[in-house]
């Protein structure tokens, strides 16, 4: 058997590990990336290594390096370690582990460090069942979860950790975690010939999207997949690469914080005026599966909040998409949203109409109750003539113009203005419309 032949058939069988699971570090000084976590001289970094650990959430997206670094936690810390996972774990498994912990740490003065990964999945009782013990210092909690803790985990669970975002992994991080697998003659594939084409290992860096498993399992299904030539090498060629990682999972949870995340970056792209950006995160909430019905209510919002009447049309082709999205659906439906989406981000900007109804909203609230002036009061009924309803009222359509000078608010709120329209698009020709009904007033009063 040649040195770079497989020794077997076993590595494509259950019998060896993933690649992504012998690859894992097992040192601080073998983790790569997460810099701003680890990196010499950061805190969790100094904690790892003096052993002074207290409860911490780990959360970011999959492949980012969450499990491997609590087991690398695992190997360097003094206390008893265990490992949950919420998926199948119940809380008769945390009472039992807790228990435990409580004996150990009475007899043999050692704290236990409990993983919990998935820790979104426990539900509240569960979360609560940990609380005393992650007060009194039984258990050091570490937990691990791809959503955000903001949403998942219980405030007094929340506040008594200590939090670390994990991101995704940057191109050379996946560069480096690959090589190093392409190099490792005892867990990676550094005793076999294999030949790499540089645009093969950029297609995998790019598509892997900052995930190291998913960078991790591609190559290792481009290894295996791929028949030696006659010199023995496995050539992974970018047509290997491609079929290896066709396509890439978007870190997107309809519930999660990159949900929120991705929306608010696409309403300030649209407000921002940038048409090039707002495709993007619409592309991207698409490509996720984001309801089609929920991405037209936000650009009919903001056709009122952000476009106004400083372009009166947004609205209309915001309203066209809902009634697209409905009719015809996606993947049809991307068009009209994406001109409906376009039509706002390049129109003219005004938020006079939400500044205008929200100040009305608050003089409402915090003024005394305006009654309705008697000349605008309705005069169609019965006795309301003898009541002086209607009385003095100027029909506007009678007078040159369609104007006529006369007070429309409650006596006390005559001289508050809510609307101030911008000096953009259409809202241009509307504040010359209010300047000159003004004069026309001013002169009625002189």
């Amino acid at each position: 058997m040649d040195l770079f032949d497989f020794p077997s058939d076993d590595h494509k069988t259950n019998g060896v590990r993933p690649l992504a699971d012998r690859m894992r570090p097992e040192t601080l000084d073998e983790f790569v990336g997460q810099e701003h976590i680890v990196g010499q001289g950061r805190l969790l970094r100094r904690a790892i290594q003096a052993d002074k650990l207290t409860p911490m959430i780990f959360f970011g997206p999959p492949g980012t390096g969450k499990t491997t670094l609590a087991h690398i936690i695992a190997r360097t810390t003094s206390g008893y370690f265990e490992q949950l996972n919420a998926v199948t774990a119940g809380v008769g498994d945390l009472r039992k582990i807790i228990a435990e912990a409580e004996e150990r740490l009475k007899f043999d003065q050692q704290r236990t460090v409990l993983f919990i990964d998935e820790i979104h999945r426990f539900n509240k009782s569960q979360q609560d069942a940990l609380l005393p013990s992650v007060e009194k210092g039984t258990i050091i909690l570490i937990g691990a979860t791809t959503e955000s803790p903001m949403f998942e985990i219980n405030p007094a669970l929340l506040s008594r950790s200590r939090l670390f975002r994990f991101v995704p992994l940057t191109e050379k991080d996946i560069r480096q975690i690959l090589e190093n697998a392409l190099k490792d003659k005892e867990r990676g594939y550094g005793n076999y010939k294999i030949q790499v084409d540089n645009d093969a290992l950029d297609h995998l860096v790019r598509v892997a999207n900052g995930d190291s498993r998913t960078a991790l399992h591609a190559l290792e299904l481009a290894v295996l997949t791929t028949d030696p030539d006659k010199d023995g090498v496995i050539h992974i060629n970018l047509g290997v690469a491609e079929e290896s990682i066709q396509e890439k999972v978007l870190q997107y949870d309809k519930k999660g914080d990159n949900h929120y995340d991705t929306v608010s970056a696409f309403i300030k792209s649209m407000r921002g005026s940038d048409p090039n950006a707002t495709l993007y995160w619409l592309a991207k909430m698409i490509a996720a599966g984001e309801d089609p019905k929920f991405i037209a209510r936000r650009i009919f919002i903001h056709a009122a909040e952000d476009v106004g009447l400083a372009d009166p049309n947004a609205i209309l082709v915001a309203h066209a998409a809902v009634t697209a999205v409905t009719f015809i659906g996606l993947p049809e439906a991307r068009i009209p949203l994406a001109e409906a989406a376009l039509y706002v981000a390049t129109a003219p900007k005004s938020n006079a109409a939400v500044i205008g109804i929200d100040q009305a909203l608050d003089a409402v609230k915090k003024e005394k109750t305006g009654e309705v002036p008697p000349h605008l009061r309705d005069a169609h009924y019965r006795g309301a003539a003898k009541l002086g309803h209607g009385k003095g009222y100027l029909y506007p359509h009678d007078f040159e113009g369609g104007y006529v000078t006369q007070d429309y608010l409650p006596g006390h709120l005559r001289s508050k203005k809510f609307y101030h329209p911008s000096p953009r698009g259409y809202e241009k020709t509307i504040r010359k419309r209010l300047d000159y009904f003004a004069m026309r007033d001013q002169e009625k009063h002189e």
